[in-house]
């Protein structure tokens, strides 16, 4: 994705970089002919473009924190640059770098950035002050301690294999760094998180993607004037779910990841009509149409897509292998990346374009009969359980999506089985799963006809 226009002044310069799969921002800072970059995705190639294009040398490149819903490629930047990686001492990092913590600073050209420790989204959490060539705050990087009308979620570390730490404690440490740290900025200060809107690590995230202390401090709920006992009850409320693969990702992160092409090239892309293995997962990518005319036996319906990478995460394990099948080289090597961008494409067990023979089909569902007779079948809401607050159908059995492959016996097989979603991605991939786990039974997916019953219950 293209980065978005870069602000300038002074000597520095500061460029962001978007991604909307996983709705992910990183940075270059650049001052003369020295760049450092914070929380770079794992694709390192957009950074190296940016170097290239100011003839500049990237020096420094400085993670905020272990992530959990992206796999960063700070080490490879690191031995193909010869740059200096910078973290917390909390991080516990495997790999060569320097520790970077309150009162410690990098000088970048004319400008400096400052550690500044923010625990709370995790406890080895920084944010990064840019002060220019005056010593004045100009911008601050909080990674995920602070976004735009938001703060990052405290209940990603309780697992042992990412340190065991309590939701209540950690949001304890974020109400403090938010009051004691980052609110006490000049009001000026422009804030740059890594995150924007639809990430799973907010809940609120505002669709802007930079904003100001001051502004933050003006709109941003979390900043409202409250006691630690009640930050703690709003921040821990409603929280989406966390998906599969975060825990995997923190400890990725620690290590350090291999090389985004080299991993990419790994990959085996056996023909399409290769013997697959028994029992693997297929992952059909292909648009639900082309899956219900025809797809494999077992295979699930998970369409590529602007959030593909943090579904294929959210429904499938670390440790599962699968195949990913595609009806087009092209699609294909998408979604391969995307695979690989949460640290999955190890996982792959083979990567192939769609067989000619295609034997399974699904069925259409009838509209009209659900409208009329909605008691004829078994519904499955699987949207998030934020969203099912209002329901579209009543006595629909709830079972959030990434929960619906432990859970689907749970669903009744006495009538047929209707999936929904909110808008038609889901309901497909989670169609197929509920179909896998209750073979006979007639499964349909309600897609994006859901619109019409939506329309129904506004009126």
């Amino acid at each position: 994705m293209p980065p978005l226009p870069s602000s300038t002044a002074s000597a520095v310069q500061i460029q962001q970089f978007y991604d909307k799969g996983l709705s992910h921002a990183s940075y270059a800072v650049r001052c003369g002919r020295q760049v450092a970059i914070i929380d770079p995705a794992r694709d390192p190639q957009p950074y190296y473009d940016f170097a290239d294009e100011h003839e500049a040398d990237i020096v420094a490149v400085i993670e905020t924190h272990p992530h959990a819903d992206f796999v960063s490629s700070h080490l490879e930047i690191a031995q193909e640059t010869e740059a200096t990686i910078y973290c917390s001492e909390l991080v516990g990092a495997k790999y060569p770098h320097k520790t970077f913590d309150d009162g410690d600073r990098i000088t970048l050209g004319t400008v400096e950035l400052h550690a500044i420790n923010t625990p709370g989204h995790s406890p080895d959490s920084i944010s990064i002050l840019l002060l220019d060539e005056l010593a004045q705050s100009r911008a601050v990087f909080t990674g995920d301690t602070l976004f735009v009308g938001d703060v990052g979620r405290p209940d990603l570390r309780e697992d042992e294999a990412v340190g065991g730490h309590k939701r209540e404690e950690l949001a304890a440490q974020l109400y403090r760094s938010t009051r004691n740290k980052l609110m006490t900025l000049p009001g000026t200060t422009r804030v740059y998180p890594a995150h924007g809107p639809g990430s799973l690590c907010g809940k609120t995230t505002s669709p802007d993607l930079d904003s100001t202390i001051a502004r933050e401090l003006k709109t941003n709920y979390a900043l409202q004037p409250m006691s630690q006992e009640e930050f703690v009850k709003v921040l821990l409320e409603d929280q989406p779910f966390v998906p599969k693969y975060f825990g995997h990702d923190v400890q990725l992160n620690r290590q350090g990841a291999p090389s985004f092409e080299d991993s990419i090239r790994a990959v085996p892309h056996p023909g399409s009509n290769a013997a697959l293995e028994p029992g693997v997962l297929i992952i059909d990518t292909r648009p639900a149409a082309q899956f219900r005319a025809g797809h494999l036996p077992s295979a699930l319906n998970l369409q590529d897509g602007g959030k593909f990478e943090t579904w294929l995460g959210s429904i499938i394990g670390p440790a599962e292998p699968f195949y990913l099948l595609s009806d087009s080289q092209i699609g294909l090597d998408a979604v391969v990346r995307k695979a690989a961008k949460i640290g999955y494409e190890g996982n792959i067990k083979g990567a192939l374009l769609a067989p000619l023979v295609l034997p399974n089909t699904s069925p259409a569902v009838d509209v009209a009969q659900v409208r009329q007779n909605p008691d004829a079948f078994t519904i499955v809401d699987i949207r998030n359980r934020a969203e099912a607050k209002t329901p579209v159908f009543e006595n629909a059995l709830l079972i959030p999506l990434p929960e619906l492959r432990e859970r689907a016996h749970e669903i009744p097989t006495t009538k047929p089985v209707l999936v929904h979603c909110a808008g038609g991605y889901r309901s497909a991939v989670g169609a197929s799963i509920v179909q896998n786990a209750l073979p006979g039974v007639q499964v349909l997916d309600l897609g994006e006809a859901i619109a019409e019953f939506q329309k129904q219950e506004v009126h």
